[in-house]
């Protein structure tokens, strides 16, 4: 049975009524990748878990990737009855300090929807679900809202800086998820997250935000880009820590959401390289069947999740009745899932 919200005597779920993906067309393979960072091909392969992926051009902007997916997941629903907007895509966007949710609302004609914005960096997706579906069940004028994450960070990531190349990965790409009260279908369960906030200045554009506004009159150009304070120290920290902790959010969020980790049928992960998604399907006794390998797609930062539901859908790895989980990890460092009824009742 798949467990329910009781609101004043009635049944009441939050369903997600459709996902929309938007990707842009230009391909960056891994074979350029390889040249740009002078690592050899079969390393980004292999080890980094890319074959390809994709870059926007100059007219694909972070809000405009994130209006034509939530184009796509509205597919035909009039954006007047949307209520709400919550953005919950990169920090880097189309500029510094930016409103990209009311961006998105003007673009899409969703004249009747308030807009605000949700960061946690690449996890904030998952966790937006349950922003989303706490502020629906709370709020009887928020019947129909839109999440939409958009990332661009291909722009911001210097291949030649090897202390950055655990970022080498990303992709760009926008998700759109149409979200709707009392909807039966593909239904919101409950959310975990962990936090770890003793990383929070281990990845950063140093050379913008109010710490160093005074340092210098101009922003060199290498500090525009993500970097990494101290790569082994960083390193050394989080990879003790980090396959425990995502199975950790995996368990807390099935366990709240009244299953056992055995009924899981599907993972939906963030991007990862190979190794560490194996090891995450192994110990809930799941295998690549279950799940979707972003190889090529590259890390589109908090739409992975989403994405990977789409496909894992259209192979049909996903029916009526599977217990499927989400899962997001973001820089700071935070690891959350949020696990979904999918499909219709059984």
């Amino acid at each position: 049975m798949v467990p329910m919200m009781i609101i004043k005597g009635m049944q009441m779920n939050i369903g997600i009524k459709n996902i929309g993906v938007y990707i842009p067309e230009e391909i960056k393979s891994s074979k350029k990748i390889s040249e740009l960072s002078n690592i050899p091909e079969h390393i980004i392969k292999d080890r980094f878990g890319i074959i390809k992926v994709h870059q926007a051009n100059e007219k694909e902007t972070v809000s405009e990737m994130g209006s034509l997916a939530a184009i796509k997941a509205l597919d035909g629903f009039d954006p007047k009855k949307i209520d709400l907007i919550i953005y919950c895509g990169s920090e880097y966007k189309d500029y510094y300090l930016y409103n990209c949710a009311a961006s998105i609302q003007h673009k899409i004609g969703a004249l009747n929807a308030n807009a605000i914005e949700l960061h946690s960096l690449c996890s904030a997706g998952v966790y937006s679900l349950k922003v989303a579906k706490s502020m629906m069940l709370n709020d009887d004028e928020l019947n129909n809202v839109l999440l939409v994450t958009s990332s661009k960070e291909t722009q911001i990531i210097n291949y030649s800086n090897s202390d950055s190349r655990f970022m080498f990965n990303f992709g760009d790409g926008a998700a759109a998820v149409l979200l709707q009260k009392g909807l039966n279908e593909n239904v919101i369960l409950e959310t975990s997250m962990i936090t770890d906030g003793s990383f929070a200045e281990d990845v950063a554009v140093y050379g913008v935000g109010c710490k160093n506004f005074n340092k210098s009159k101009d922003v060199k150009y290498h500090d525009r880009f993500l970097d990494v304070r101290d790569i082994e120290s960083m390193k050394n920290r989080l990879d003790p820590i980090t396959l425990n902790n995502f199975n950790e959010v995996i368990i807390m969020a099935i366990e709240k959401s009244g299953y056992r980790t055995t009924d899981i049928n599907y993972l939906a992960p963030i991007f990862m390289k190979r190794s560490l998604l194996q090891n995450v399907l192994e110990k809930f006794g799941l295998t690549e069947e279950n799940s979707f390998v972003l190889e090529e797609y590259g890390h589109c930062q908090s739409a992975d999740a989403f994405i990977s539901l789409v496909e894992g859908d259209k192979l049909g790895r996903l029916k009526d009745g599977d217990l499927a989980v989400l899962l997001g990890a973001g820089t700071g460092y935070t690891w959350a899932a949020t696990a979904v009824k999918w499909g219709k009742p059984i």
